[in-house]
């Protein structure tokens, strides 16, 4: 009988080793996939119907909901119907609503691909507010970046669809700039005009052509808007980290836009004075430094463009400051493994937070990249394996066994902060119920009438204690930015697992 070769036998050799990797990673896969994220994908990309203004059209799912806020715009003689309430509350914020725009848009560019039956879904989303911020930014050098006032809102507790406080209409323009949330609606336009590239060219061509003229009035016209509009827009929205993230950001996002060499020149001469290496690690509607990073570090690891290199440094230092036993770890982790950045809805940093992890993972994995943290190196897989343990951790393993998700898994927040959510629907109360007496509903200690299906909540404290009482808005309000970058992170655990 012939000797077997060494050759041969290296060859049999590292053929088993595949064979028994491949099947360790697809067993591991298939234990280890602890909750059903295409279930949680479907019902964080449903929350959006209940956040919704305007007129409700006929295939809207969250049936408790109907249409409202029919005469927004009205105070100025424009059409403002349409678009999110940001939160818990019936006030349209420009702001939060452009991040919370971006964020969707960027969950389906990088993960669009493995969400299926839910991609249109997650269009219809972004559209829902890419046509009322359309319709805010139709005017040249003028921006209408809030419907509502949040001071007299706040003094009733009424359904979206009773509303009768004063729909203030506020604005900016070149007398009175806003660069921090002009650059952000552009950025929101940019970025879904990648995603109606190729479903709807025309769509995508208006998107793309208007985020070209809001950039160029927020960068010409700066100042911050929490100046101009202060007793409007604070403490709710107020810009603090300044207006320099944004302009970084959307010209980031138009560059991708466009293609437009102007954009990557305005990157390179203005990157530094716009705060591209400062150490802050939080990623939020106010502060968009890290994302920029990210985002900015696919060019340099996937299209090789070399002077953007330095954008993978600031990106590696975000990730060291959030990986345990790293030397330059900066996050605090509540005793059960939740990311802990502030006491006010926390959860959306960690949403956040976790779509930074998969998406820059996703970048180091196709240009055969690692992370060094002093030392510590830190893979791809390490990036995802935080990301999945942040989600699980949403979804209920955590010491309360509860998953914060409102309609996913056995428990869940049943009275959140949440007008609409806390009062008897239209179906099943149709008389008004007036900005006082909606006051009784909401001190009440029963369960919200209505299910806020996919609605993530502001989440538990530093010890992981959650308070299910509709008044503490800060752990129980749902938010759509909370959700937005959420999409995009279930996505890919969806079809991780083999769910989708």
């Amino acid at each position: 009988m012939a000797s077997i070769s060494p050759v041969f036998h290296l060859f049999l050799l590292l053929l088993l080793l595949t064979l028994s990797t491949t099947t360790t990673a697809t067993s591991h896969h298939r234990h280890a996939a602890s909750h059903n994220y295409k279930d949680a994908l479907t019902k964080s990309i449903l929350f959006f119907e209940g956040q919704r203004s305007g007129k409700l059209p006929p295939n809207q799912r969250m049936s408790w909901r109907k249409s409202s806020g029919l005469s927004d715009g009205s105070a100025m003689k424009v059409d403002l119907v349409g678009g999110y309430y940001d939160a818990g509350d019936n006030i349209k914020f420009g702001f939060p609503m452009a991040f919370t725009t971006t964020m969707l848009s960027w969950s389906v560019l990088e993960f669009g691909g493995m969400m299926k039956s839910e991609l249109g879904n997650a269009r219809t989303a972004i559209r829902w507010a890419t046509d009322y911020l359309l319709k805010a930014t139709k005017q040249p050098e003028t921006i209408y970046v809030q419907v509502g006032d949040a001071n007299k809102d706040h003094a009733c507790w009424e359904r979206p669809e009773d509303m009768d406080t004063q729909r203030t209409v506020l604005k900016i323009d070149r007398n009175n700039p806003g660069t921090e949330v002009a650059a952000e609606t552009a950025a929101a336009l940019a970025s879904a005009s990648l995603v109606f590239r190729k479903s709807d060219p025309v769509y995508s061509k208006i998107l793309r052509k208007r985020a070209i003229m809001v950039f160029a009035f927020a960068d010409k016209y700066r100042g911050s808007y929490s100046d101009g509009l202060k007793s409007y827009v604070c403490p709710f929205y107020c810009s603090y980290s300044g207006y320099q993230d944004e302009l970084l950001w959307g010209a980031a996002w138009l560059q991708k836009a466009t293609r437009s060499p102007m954009y990557l020149s305005y990157i390179q001469s203005k990157g530094q004075s716009l705060g591209a290496d400062e150490s802050d690690n939080t990623f939020s509607w106010d502060n968009k430094h890290v994302g920029a990073r990210v985002l900015l570090s696919k060019a340099f690891l996937l299209q090789r463009v070399q002077s953007l290199h330095d954008y993978k440094g600031h990106a590696d230092s975000f990730i060291c400051s959030l990986v345990q036993g790293a030397p330059s770890c900066q996050t605090q982790y509540t005793p059960g493994g939740l990311m802990f950045k502030m006491a006010e809805d926390n959860m959306q940093y960690v949403t956040s937070t976790t779509f930074l992890l998969v998406t820059y993972a996703k970048y180091l994995t196709k240009s055969h990249k690692v992370v060094n943290c002093g030392g510590t190196i830190v893979t791809p897989r390490r990036l995802r394996t935080l990301a999945k343990k942040q989600v699980d951790y949403i979804l209920g393993d955590n010491p309360s066994k509860m998953s914060f998700m409102v309609g996913y898994g056995p428990r869940y927040p049943q009275r959140i902060h949440h007008r609409g959510a806390s009062l008897p629907s239209i179906s099943s109360h149709p008389a008004k119920i007036n900005c006082g007496s909606g006051f009784n509903f909401m001190h009440s200690e029963s369960p919200n009438p209505n299910i806020l299906v996919g609605a993530v909540v502001g989440g538990p404290d530093a010890q992981d204690h959650y308070n299910d009482e509709r008044s503490d808005y800060s752990q129980a309000e749902p938010a759509t930015y909370t959700n937005a970058p959420l999409v995009g992170t279930l996505a890919y655990l969806a079809h991780s697992f083999g769910q989708i």
